[in-house]
């Protein structure tokens, strides 16, 4: 018996389903919603610093279009939006939703859950309402809203309990589980130069004073120069302390960043200051600079003070 052969409509359907899927291999949807008081805000921060496109509270009925929009887009390969009871009536048409938007993007749904007790508590703590307002107790409304959201958690492709988690850690659950690339990666440090006599930078995380170092401002030919020079360079890495000062820095630097990564830090400033900002601070940053980004660090050199 001949099996029974498929359409030419039959093919092309197929094929431009396949078309589709090749396209947004790499693409992905991710609807975040769960209980209130769960962490939702802090997960859908988390998910923005991890390079997500992150909307929170997109009204349902666009969170097809959206989903086109991001299938299109050249730009933007992941996005996170928060769905939750905040929609009134028309979240209990989440589930049928999810079903289109899987048609466009690979989409996963993560429900954020936490026991009753916990939430109670982070509610008495925040001193917030409940989203829904119409029970005389948290405690009643969590009831309500668990209810409300039996349909949309059975359906979830995950489930994270953040009953034991606190904002940091809950930072670390979503890196691990949904972080594509080294979370070295995220972390930006810039190394600034600037000169005392201007002030500290005030969004500095450390601050390095090298004005222990010979001041290239005294010798002439240096004066009108800057630490980019190269010769102005060569002249402060040739005292034996430089290169020693570089060292520490260096070996200190390699240690704190990865915990930093782990604690979710997306950014850092580290300083480096002498007297007028010109000279030493910015030969310091530059060389910092390059040393970080060999060990694979995002690095970017900045010169407040040095003379434009």
């Amino acid at each position: 018996m001949v099996p029974p052969q498929p359409t030419s409509g039959g093919l092309r359907r197929r094929s431009t389903e396949e078309g589709r899927a090749a396209k947004n291999a790499n693409k992905e949807l991710v609807i975040l919603t769960g209980i209130s008081g769960a962490g939702k805000a802090s997960a859908l921060k988390t998910f923005e610093d991890l390079g997500y496109q992150a909307v929170d509270n997109l009204p349902l009925e666009l969170m097809p279009e959206f989903a086109g929009l991001v299938e299109k887009s050249k730009d933007i390969e992941r996005a996170a939006i928060v769905v939750d009871i905040r929609e009134g009536q028309a979240f209990d048409r989440l589930p049928e939703i999810i079903k289109q938007v899987k048609l466009v993007l690979p989409t996963r749904v993560v429900f954020l859950d936490a026991q009753d007790s916990i939430l109670v508590r982070r509610y008495s703590e925040t001193r917030r309402p409940h989203p829904l307002k119409r029970s005389e107790t948290v405690s009643r409304s969590i009831v309500e809203e668990r209810q409300m959201l039996d349909s949309i958690r059975n359906v979830a492709d995950t489930l994270i309990d953040t009953s034991r988690f606190n904002v940091h850690e809950l930072r670390a659950e979503i890196q691990k589980r949904f972080g594509h690339e080294d979370q070295s990666k995220n972390l930006l440090v810039s190394c600034l130069s600037f000169g005392f006599k201007n002030g500290v930078p005030l969004d500095a995380d450390l601050v390095f004073d090298v004005r222990f170092l010979p001041n290239p401002h005294f010798v002439p030919e240096f004066h009108d120069k800057t630490g980019l020079d190269p010769k102005v360079a060569d002249y402060v890495r040739g005292f034996p302390q430089t290169e020693e000062f570089l060292a520490k820095v260096t070996d200190l630097m390699l240690y704190l960043m990865p915990h930093y990564v782990k604690e979710g830090k997306s950014y850092l400033t580290v300083a480096f200051g002498c007297t007028g900002g010109q000279h030493r601070s910015v030969m310091m940053a530059e060389e910092m600079a390059r040393r970080l980004s060999k060990a694979d660090y995002q690095v970017k050199p900045v010169h407040r003070d040095m003379p434009r």
